[in-house]
């Protein structure tokens, strides 16, 4: 099962990281700049085909992204077809449309769960009072306390309450007063996990003894909304996206701070992602799974417009720079500039890396 929910996770990422270079893609060949070759997956190449147009269509061995070659793809490029040979305003469309295309993604996605139930994970998270429902889902296991009643009747973080001693839990305010008033005894409980039902007798524990039931509770909400649903999916994308890049802020303040990694010990990468987070996502339902899979699409779009050279909006900012100051930027000043930024985000994903296989391990 567990490699069934990785895969999911791995077509999710190749499909939001193909979907951004599909937008290059799209903007490049509207804006007359000719399309080499675009490629699913990284080389070394499994299979490729030449479009009437001349494209190169390929699917490459390692299933960790995509890519699009554009024909002169630097900015001193000036030959009729290459893209150094366009307008700024035109690079600018390029650059950025793979970023518009992940946060589109993400907007479409969040109205969807807005109709059916969107997750609730900020306090001020965006809503019309007039045309909103919130829904709250059952109580859950947040954490365990180690030999108390409830991990040693073998519940799991995640599990979901639905009857405790024999009465509804609407809220954990409710499951921990009926916990208290059973202190000490054996009670039934009907909890959900992954979607079956299950129904366990629970030896409490004594009151005084620092523990009853033995875990920390939680409750999600979920907003619900009608017409309002693309406004809200909207407006909930402009609300995380700044919520992303404050988390950005303060994990390149952590690595100042506390050091590369520390600072990494906090972030998942791809591993993480494929070998926790998808899986514990897709366990918790369809919602779950495309609440993160709008989240992550987010996050790339966020990355990506960064003036960090090698991404996006790294070389948007270089050329931009170049053109502020009016200096030629030359071919061999932009590779050396991009692989800069290369390296350094290579040694941050290594980083990150082991430190997921850690985590995992």
């Amino acid at each position: 099962m567990i490699i069934l929910e990785i895969f999911l996770g791995l077509l999710i990422l190749v499909f939001l990281v193909v979907a951004h270079e599909l937008g290059h893609a799209l903007q490049a060949h509207r804006s007359g700049v000719v399309v080499e070759e675009f490629g699913i997956g990284l080389p070394p190449k499994a299979w490729g085909k030449k479009l009437k147009n001349g494209l190169m269509f390929t699917i490459n061995w390692l299933p960790i992204g995509g890519f699009v070659k554009l024909q002169g793809e630097y900015d001193s490029a000036n030959k009729k077809g290459d893209y150094g040979a366009v307008s700024f305003w035109k690079k600018t469309k390029i650059l950025l449309a793979g970023v518009a295309i992940n946060w589109l993604i993400a907007a479409i996605l969040l109205s969807c769960l807005a109709l059916t139930g969107l997750p609730k994970i900020i306090s001020n998270q965006f809503s019309i009072p007039g045309d909103t429902t919130i829904v709250s889902q059952p109580v859950e296991i947040v954490s365990l306390t180690k030999d108390h009643a409830a991990e040693k009747s073998g519940f799991k973080v995640g599990d979901k309450i639905l009857r405790f001693a024999g009465q509804e839990v609407p809220n954990a305010d409710k499951m921990i007063e009926l916990s208290k008033a059973n202190a000490g005894k054996e009670v039934p409980i009907i909890y959900d996990r992954s979607g079956t039902e299950y129904t366990i007798n629970v030896a409490l524990g004594q009151e005084n003894a620092g523990g009853v039931f033995g875990a920390s509770l939680g409750q999600r909400e979920l907003i619900k909304s009608t017409w309002s649903a693309p406004i809200v999916g909207v407006v909930t994308s402009a609300q995380f996206t700044w919520v992303t890049i404050q988390g950005i802020g303060d994990l390149i303040a952590g690595i100042f701070h506390s050091g590369i990694g520390s600072a990494s010990s906090s972030v998942a990468g791809p591993i993480g992602i494929l070998g926790t987070v998808f899986p514990e996502a897709e366990k918790s339902g369809p919602t779950q799974l495309i609440f993160l899979t709008a989240i992550i699409s987010l996050s790339l779009a966020v990355m990506n417009i960064l003036p960090i050279p090698a991404l996006d909006g790294g070389r948007w900012f270089t050329m931009a720079l170049f053109r502020l100051f009016k200096k030629d930027l030359t071919k061999s000043r932009e590779e050396k500039i991009q692989a800069i930024g290369f390296y350094a985000l290579m040694i941050l994903i290594i980083l990150v890396t082991i430190s997921d296989v850690a985590k995992l391990l």
